[in-house]
């Protein structure tokens, strides 16, 4: 099949070359990197679990160094308080009135990290903020800036001073990202880029892609939108959506694993996402193996496993695994 162009050449230049340029500067996590651009594009949240020193946070730095977008990094602990991170108001007495004083959540792109150590006051804060793109303290409610990207981390490694995010939030993420280790030639890559840096005193990368507008990313968004998607397409991922609801219509096996599917959150999330993966492609259409790619980020945390499937060794990717499999193509 013949690929066409997907909206404006321009545009589609600018973010391909962001993603070689940010792939270059994060070694070895070119699916992370897409994830990400895709998050931007379909205008969501992120949450990425990996072991520490995987590049995590310098991934979104990287992102925001080449945006027209302020940054800012909230290490979540269990004594993080909501004001902490919302912002909260400050009396100043020449004046005789409070003043509020914006914390870090007024950011455009906001890295949560290890955002399951923070106890549920805090995440009910930051639920608030990823739906309803505001921040209410006391009686007055804050609308956040138009680009605005949560991207959380979770450490699989330490559970012990966690607390498990609630299903509620889970749903508010887009995707939920596993990041693993580098292949052995990306981690010698990884030392030479290191060390170079090192020679260089920490400047900036050469080449590196200037700063892109956030009008550049609001024009990206509306051609994702504009992607032509399939009616028999549309149906598949409804479809995948709706076997995780009601497996027992596919495999009764399945069906005792899981205890909860995805929301319509989740189908929505598989379109905008298919969507952002094939104009990153440059393509004007969305084509099976875009939902293919992008449905278990997309539905691993959405599709829930039972108690008797989590004691045989099933999660969330595996279910949805099965849910690919099962679901007959169009």
């Amino acid at each position: 099949m013949e690929t066409a162009a997907a909206g404006s050449p321009r545009l589609h230049d600018v973010f391909h070359g962001l993603r070689e340029d940010l792939a270059r500067e994060i070694v070895g996590q070119r699916d992370f990197v897409e994830r990400l651009l895709i998050a931007l594009l379909a205008d969501g949240h992120l949450l990425v679990e990996g072991a520490p020193g995987l590049a995590k946070t310098t991934a979104i730095r990287a992102l925001a160094a080449r945006l027209e977008a302020d940054f800012a990094r909230v290490q979540f602990t269990p004594d993080l308080l909501p004001a902490d991170l919302t912002g909260t108001e400050v009396w100043r007495p020449q004046e005789g009135r409070f003043e509020f004083q914006p914390g870090p959540i007024f950011h455009s792109l906001l890295l949560a990290d290890e955002i399951n150590r923070a106890p549920a006051k805090v995440q009910s804060a930051l639920l608030e903020a990823m739906g309803e793109r505001q921040v209410t303290v006391g009686r007055q409610t804050w609308p956040l800036p138009a680009l605005f990207l949560v991207m959380a981390t979770q450490n699989p490694i330490e559970q012990e001073g966690t607390y498990p995010l609630p299903e509620a939030q889970l749903d508010r993420f887009l995707m939920h990202v596993r990041v693993d280790y580098p292949q052995a030639d990306a981690e010698l890559e990884i030392l030479r880029l290191v060390r170079e840096r090192a020679r260089e005193a920490l400047r900036p990368t050469p080449g590196a892609t200037p700063g892109i507008t956030q009008a550049d990313v609001f024009a990206a968004r509306r051609e994702v939108l504009e992607l032509h998607v399939a009616p028999a397409l549309e149906r598949y991922l409804v479809e995948l959506v709706l076997a995780s609801r009601t497996p027992a219509r596919y495999e009764q096996a399945l069906a005792r694993r899981i205890a909860w599917g995805a929301s319509p959150r989740g189908s929505i999330a598989l379109e905008r996402c298919a969507r952002a993966r094939a104009w990153l492609d440059g393509r004007d259409f969305v084509t099976p193996d875009d939902v293919r790619a992008v449905a278990p980020d997309v539905l691993r945390h959405r599709v829930l496993p039972s108690f008797e499937a989590t004691a045989e060794g099933w999660d969330g990717g595996r279910l949805v695994d099965e849910l690919l499999r099962l679901v007959p193509l169009p």
